[in-house]
């Protein structure tokens, strides 16, 4: 899913000298490392990520409980809280799976 973002020129420019020096193999990867440190970092934006992919149906309880670093009791209970309908299981047979395998390994 390539997507374009604009940044101020002086972020670039850092961008590209961490390329150059050698830290970096491109661009991209320097964006995805940063990326990956704020999440690590900033719990709360992990959570609220999460919970907006899991309001907008983009995936499931257990995917969501997943990505927020929590099993899906406590990620319930953050919905719950936020006012936030828990939506019944359902769908194929692979998501319903995928949703076991996630109870399991937080359990």
């Amino acid at each position: 899913m390539p997507s374009a973002y604009s940044l101020p020129e002086i972020y670039k420019q850092e961008i590209e000298s961490l390329v150059k020096a050698g830290y970096y193999s491109n661009r991209s990867e320097v964006v995805r490392d940063a990326i990956r440190v704020l999440f690590e970092t900033r719990s709360e934006l992990k959570l609220a990520s999460s919970v907006e992919l899991y309001k907008n149906g983009e995936v499931t309880l257990g995917r969501a409980a997943e990505i927020a670093g929590m099993n899906i009791y406590e990620f319930k209970d953050i919905l719950k809280d936020r006012g936030i309908k828990i939506r019944s299981p359902g769908g194929t047979k692979e998501e319903l799976e995928e949703e076991s395998k996630v109870i399991e390994e937080h359990s």
